[in-house]
């Protein structure tokens, strides 16, 4: 049996019954991960040595009875821009290379205290900027149902891992799109949870008031199972939000019997691909006939999401980026000339085009005389966008669209035309500016035989709504394809 092949919480069920040993289920994504990484190229870093000793341990704790979680003794990947104690951090730049932090992320640290054996750190674009995973240092990831086309980004390489059949789940971080986009291209499901869900402690922020950590993993069950370890308040994240309840996986009912679903007009017309376009109104008819009651509305400000959403994750960027300078920790340039010529060599050449032009961007927008022309107007439009979303959710307890306009495209395509790229966010980034949970799953494949991705969005701290109506679909739907090469 191919043990990688197995759904998180089945392997979780199978080492609970001592039909497998935790060292097994490590060797067995190890093994995945060094026949399969030479097509996929999903990890940048993979800690064997490590991930061994996690596994003897953890058997311990389980024979002894301490941990008897459902994810125990199950491995995962760690997007790189997640901090990891002892093991290199990288954010996929040569600005980070050579980082080992002294700390681990929040999120991760819960993981291990649920039992988790953390196989390595999964490619992604350059500081998760990027929505194909092409800007990394380190090269692309490719995607599993086509090494041709893009995994999607930024964590294409969790995604692809996923996939791939290297771990049975994986962590990703999403600011505008990056857990939900990959997981449509890719064929599996990922959860970006309400802003505040998960703490960002350890997390190398890009925007930070739009990331946020989340699960991405084969279906549902296994998403659900994930963000109950992951989730929590933590006083070291001061836009933590302490929540009453953290049970997420009560949700999983295989009923959709009175949920109210909106389609927004807004997301399905021009620029839709037309295989895309019939995935989702498919969908929406299964969920129907689940008992759901869809109907579509218009959501409106969707023009105005792309440009309010680039002006103020710039902007962030700038100012987060500005850290990285070679003076204390990261890369620093051989030859320069005084401390400005160092900082302007070191950011020169540790990082990438695409690192450079938002940063240059940010920069640009908070500058004086542009501040309130830009950025400030952002910020109002940001408002109304969670205005347009609060009206919309006194309607409907879900919204329903496409995740892309269309399925993954060539590798090489998107990188030749920046702001194509930008505007294929254009139904996820919205989700983000308001601090919302949104869940992608697949919902079909195109002529080509790439899936189709479909995303559900819920009202702020109404995860289990986008859950349980997820999950009532891929009831109906059954498991989705695994790629050829597996």
């Amino acid at each position: 049996m191919d043990l990688m092949s197995l759904t998180a919480l089945e392997l979780g069920r199978k080492i609970k019954a001592k039909e497998v040993s935790v060292l097994e289920a490590a060797r067995a994504a190890l093994d995945a991960v060094k026949s399969r990484e030479e097509t996929l190229h999903a990890f940048v870093t993979v800690d064997e040595e490590g991930a061994l000793a996690q596994a003897e341990q953890i058997q311990k704790k389980i024979d002894a009875g301490e941990l008897s979680g459902p994810l125990a003794g199950v491995p995962v990947a760690v997007k790189d821009v997640m901090c990891t104690e002892g093991l290199r951090t990288t954010c996929s730049s040569k600005m980070l290379e050579n980082f080992v932090p002294v700390y681990t992320a929040e999120a991760v640290i819960n993981l291990q205290k649920a039992g988790a054996v953390v196989i390595g750190k999964t490619n992604m674009d350059e500081f998760a900027m990027g929505s194909t995973t092409e800007t990394s240092a380190f090269g692309a990831t490719k995607n599993p149902y086509d090494a041709g086309r893009v995994p999607g980004g930024s964590s294409g390489g969790s995604a692809a891992a996923v996939a791939g059949r290297e771990v049975p789940y994986a962590l990703g971080s999403d600011t505008g799109d990056s857990i939900r986009q990959p997981s449509a291209y890719c064929g599996v499901t990922g959860l970006k949870p309400t802003y505040g869900t998960v703490s960002r402690y350890g997390l190398i922020a890009y925007a930070s008031s739009l990331d946020q950590i989340g699960p991405m993993t084969r279906d549902v069950s296994d998403c659900a199972a994930v963000l109950e370890a992951i989730a929590s308040y933590d006083p070291k994240d001061s836009t933590s939000v302490k929540r009453e309840d953290y049970d997420f996986t009560s949700a999983l009912t295989d009923d959709a019997a009175g949920t109210r679903i909106g389609i927004p007009r807004d997301y399905m017309g021009e620029g839709l691909d037309p295989e895309v376009k019939a995935a989702i109104y498919a969908a929406a008819k299964e969920l129907e006939r689940k008992g759901a009651v869809v109907e579509e509305f218009d959501l409106g400000l969707v023009k105005y999401a792309i440009p309010a959403y680039y002006v103020i994750a710039c902007a962030e960027a700038s100012s987060n980026l500005a850290r990285f300078d070679g003076v204390k920790y990261g890369y620093r340039a051989e030859e320069f000339e005084g401390l400005h010529d160092m900082y302007k060599k070191t950011r020169s050449q540790g990082f990438g085009p695409e690192v450079k032009r938002r940063i240059m961007l940010g920069s640009f927008v908070l500058s004086s005389g542009y501040y309130d022309a830009y950025y400030v107007k952002a910020l109002k439009v940001k408002a109304l966008i969670k205005r347009a979303f609060d009206e919309a959710f006194k309607r409907y307890d879900c919204i329903l669209g496409p995740v892309a306009p269309a399925t993954a495209p060539e590798l090489g395509k998107s990188l030749r035309d920046p702001l194509k790229m930008y505007l294929s966010d254009i139904y996820t980034i919205s989700v983000n500016l308001a601090g919302l949970p949104g869940i992608s799953l697949p919902c079909g494949m195109d002529k080509a035989g790439l899936p189709i991705g479909m995303q559900l969005i819920g009202d702020a701290f109404q995860e289990k709504k986008i859950i349980r109506t997820a999950y009532a679909y891929e009831c109906s739907r059954g498991a989705f394809p695994a790629p050829k090469m597996i």
